[in-house]
């Protein structure tokens, strides 16, 4: 049969169109979904997890950022450190010549590069080739290479050592930057002498100086191979590492990465609060703190409590109420402030690229205060006349305190002016600051003045010197300075009163606090642990409380149990400080209350409570806490090696290796120390104290054998104890010898004379270790380990009437510690027993 033919019809052209807008509609669909696809696909995989940004120099950033690279060249951080070129070195090297303590240094050209003849690490002058500058206002400072062999690569720097002779770009003069309260020729020897430690690069500066720093010390050669991606201050020291964001921006993409954003450091958050500004601060921080390095390998948008442990309070940086003493930055001040806490940051003020501030005198606060016209900018508020210096904002809110020799820095808690804490704690305040040369102080009658006060500005060591020198001077007894500075905040106080009121706002400050617990007052642990748990006060000021909390943890069960809390509070320092005062004879107590803090979210508890928990049976640690605590030693090990170019680093981690019960490798490590570091004080003693220990175990051993008749085994450890001994002494020899000459260097520094007492009564000279340890007992008589120690000299030298005192006091501060109980007992059994026959 033949198949049925089928007609085909033609579509009439309507349902032709019709059909034809269908398919287009659908290829369209198709492609828009593939589209889609793409975009998504596009979006939501962006980089790799694993991938790692790197550095990549400005060269690539300002491609695209060209004003901004714009407003920083030439700026602070553009200039922060360069080679010496005709261009860069500011100095007048053109055979000047500076006289200092008897050394003539002449700086000169020679073959077109920078040299100074100037006395050396030998003593000897000799002429150095200057390679690199420092800064550039108010000072520059110069850089010799030491060390370096022939073939170092190009890329590396060997020791570099920043001299004291420096340049002030202001006065265009030569001068020698001598190191605070120093006045005096520094011999080659000292730390701080030019070519000392205390002026090398590599570990004193170089960080904050140049962008993706590496020190890069060998410890075996103790040699620097040090390198940087930028020698100054650029655009990804801030921003962190680029290769990734110039990818991103390179890419024929829409977005950015979903989640890494923009693969930089996110420095300007959203909103206003404290939280919000933390990114932008903590980029700023690690070079404006004065910090301990806790990790290595810092980029900018890491959290800074993973690297650094900020300078708290203490007395030898900060006075009592927070305001500078010593050269500490802008972090520890700024965050004691209120625009802190409001949310205020760096930027607000200061243009981030130029570094310059954004607006000029008064308008830079103003530009924020905008309240009716007068309210703080007219003299209603400042009650001084225009155009005089206590008109100016800064002057008041932000006083002033000149570093090395040249540099005014203002304090940048923006606080307001208290002089009723300077009368009552002797702080300063920016009136007493203003008016304290004035030979009338305004409001006076003439009758009012003092032939007192005319003497002290007349005084030729005063002369030149400002508000700082003077608290410097009362702080160490002057009578005269110090009841003049006195008359002045009274003056201050009472003219607040007349001006604001006598019910003027005076808030409560942490000063009362600070002030007990440097002076060991009897209420210093009830006011201290009230500033501790006051979440409305700074938690600088509340860690600081927390730190100075840990000297009445034995006597005061309150204390321990308002630390053991405050290992929960919400900020990494309070509960960093806390875990390192938390100190216990209950080992116990230790376990539960520190383990927890082994998984801290942040590095700087986590190391401190590893250093706790070391001393405590490793074998007590179970499953998790094992773990945790392994994890968190290593972090702490970690620590020290980031400072392996100075013997303390080293330190660290001997102590840790002894407390962990690992003898061979911490008498190793200390050995370490003595190599890279010969001249610091600490390893020595502790080895010796090491050896002492291992010493007795053999003499233990020893007794032991002997009593089982193996005699040849038993001389044989005897043969090994006698060495130890023998190195124990001459390690404490040559530690007497560095501690007596750190102690002619800085003979106000309590500690180092305890020390030294300590070592010369174990060496047999009491007459003069006994000198030691009551000067260093008249500088800190608060120290309790001042006090036990004078004790335990007055006791063993038949002198427990002088003594009992010091005991007394003793347990009243540490009502549970043996020690002191123990040596209670053995005073008041002299003293029954009556004197000697």
């Amino acid at each position: 049969m033949m198949p049925k033919k089928v007609k085909h019809l033609e579509p009439a052209p309507a349902a032709t169109a019709a059909g034809r807008g269908l398919r287009i509609a659908a290829i369209l669909a198709v492609l828009s979904s593939l589209a889609a696809a793409v975009v998504w696909a596009d979006w939501y995989y962006g980089l790799p997890k694993d991938a790692q940004a790197t550095y990549v120099g400005r060269q690539s950033c300002m491609q695209c950022h060209q004003s901004q690279h714009e407003g920083w060249t030439g700026s602070h951080h553009d200039l922060a450190m360069d080679v010496a070129t005709d261009e860069t070195v500011l100095g007048n090297f053109d055979d000047a010549k500076l006289e200092h303590y008897g050394v003539t240094s002449r700086m000169f050209k020679r073959d077109g590069k920078f040299f100074i003849n100037t006395e050396g690490p030998d003593g000897k002058l000799a002429d150095f080739w200057i390679k690199y500058v420092f800064g550039v206002d108010p000072l520059q400072q110069y850089m010799v290479e030491f060390d370096r062999p022939a073939d170092m690569p190009a890329r590396e720097v060997a020791r570099l050592q920043v001299l004291r002779v420096s340049w002030d770009t202001k006065a265009k003069k030569w001068f020698h930057l001598d190191p605070p309260d120093v006045r005096e020729k520094l011999e080659p020897s000292d730390d701080l002498h030019w070519t000392g430690i205390a002026q090398r690069w590599n570990n004193m500066c170089a960080d904050c100086h140049s962008t993706n720093l590496r020190k890069n010390f060998d410890v075996a050669t103790l040699t620097y191979h040090t390198t940087w991606s930028e020698i100054d201050v650029s655009c990804e020291a801030c921003h962190g590492p680029g290769s990734l964001h110039a990818q991103l921006a390179q890419a024929a993409s829409p977005f950015w990465d979903r989640e890494r954003g923009y693969a930089l450091a996110s420095l300007k958050g959203t909103g206003t609060s404290a939280a919000a500004t933390q990114g932008q601060i903590q980029a700023c921080a690690p070079c404006h703190s004065r910090r301990r390095v806790v990790g290595g390998d810092y980029s900018a948008g890491c959290n800074y409590h993973d690297y650094f442990t900020n300078e708290l309070l203490t007395n030898t940086s900060y006075h009592a109420d927070g305001q500078i003493l010593d050269e500490v930055y802008e972090y520890g001040s700024f965050v004691q402030s209120k625009m802190y806490h409001k949310g205020v940051k760096c930027t607000d003020c200061h243009d981030p690229h130029t570094a310059r501030l954004k607006h000029e005198g008064n308008n830079v606060c103003t530009s924020c205060h905008q309240h009716p016209a007068g309210k703080y900018d007219g003299a209603i508020h400042h009650r001084h006349a225009d155009g005089k210096p206590g008109a100016l904002c800064v002057n008041c809110h932000m006083p002033e305190t000149t570093y090395m020799a040249v540099d005014p820095r203002r304090d940048h808690s923006f606080r307001i002016p208290r002089p009723d804490l300077s009368a009552q704690f002797g702080t300063p305040n920016s009136c007493s600051e203003c008016h304290l040369r004035d030979e009338r102080l305004p409001g006076e009658t003439r009758g009012q003045e003092s032939g007192a006060r005319s003497q002290v500005l007349a005084r030729a060591d005063l002369q030149g010197k400002e508000y700082a020198d003077w608290l410097r001077v009362a702080a160490r007894g002057d009578v005269e300075v110090k009841g003049h500075l006195a008359r002045v905040d009274r003056w201050a106080d009472a003219t607040l009163d007349k001006w604001y009121g006598k019910l003027r706002k005076r808030e409560p400050h942490f000063a009362e606090a600070l002030a007990a617990a440097r002076t060991r007052a009897s209420d210093a642990p009830r006011k201290l642990t009230a500033l501790l748990k006051n979440r409305e006060m700074p938690a600088i000021a509340r860690a600081t409380a927390a730190m100075e909390l840990g000297a009445y943890v034995a006597a005061d069960q309150t204390v321990l149990e308002t630390l053991g809390k405050s290992l929960d509070d919400r900020d990494p320092t309070v509960r960093s400080a806390a875990v390192t005062s938390l100190q216990s004879d209950d080992p116990q107590f230790l376990f539960r209350a520190i383990t927890k803090s082994l998984d801290d979210e942040r590095r700087i508890v986590r190391v401190e409570a590893a250093r706790s928990m070391s001393r405590l049976p490793q074998l007590d640690f179970r499953g998790e806490e094992r773990q945790a605590m392994r994890r968190a030693l290593d972090e702490a090990f970690a620590a020290g090696e980031v400072d392996n170019d100075r013997a303390g680093g080293h330190l660290v981690q001997a102590v840790l290796h002894e407390n962990l019960g690992e003898v061979p490798e911490a008498e190793a490590v200390y050995r370490t120390a003595m190599r890279v570091e010969p001249l610091a004080i600490g390893p020595r003693s502790n080895l010796a104290q090491l050896l002492d220990r291992r010493r007795t175990e053999f003499l233990v051993q020893v007794r032991q054998l002997a009593q089982a008749r193996n005699v040849d085994a038993a001389q044989e450890l005897l043969a090994q104890a006698g060495p130890l001994e023998d190195e124990a002494n001459r390690l404490r020899d040559a530690e007497l010898s560095l501690l007596e000459r750190d102690a002619l260097w800085v003979p106000e520094f309590a500690e180092l004379q305890s020390r030294l007492g300590f070592l010369r009564y174990a060496q047999g000279w009491r007459k003069e270790a006994g000198r030691a340890l009551e000067v260093a007992y008249l500088l800190d008589p608060r120290s309790e380990n001042a006090m036990f120690a004078l004790a335990v000299y007055f006791n063993d030298t038949s002198r427990p009437r002088d003594a009992l005192p010091l005991v007394r006091r003793l347990r009243q501060i540490q009502p549970n510690n043996q020690e002191v109980e123990l040596l209670e007992t053995d005073v008041l059994s002299k003293l029954r027993a009556g004197p000697a026959p």
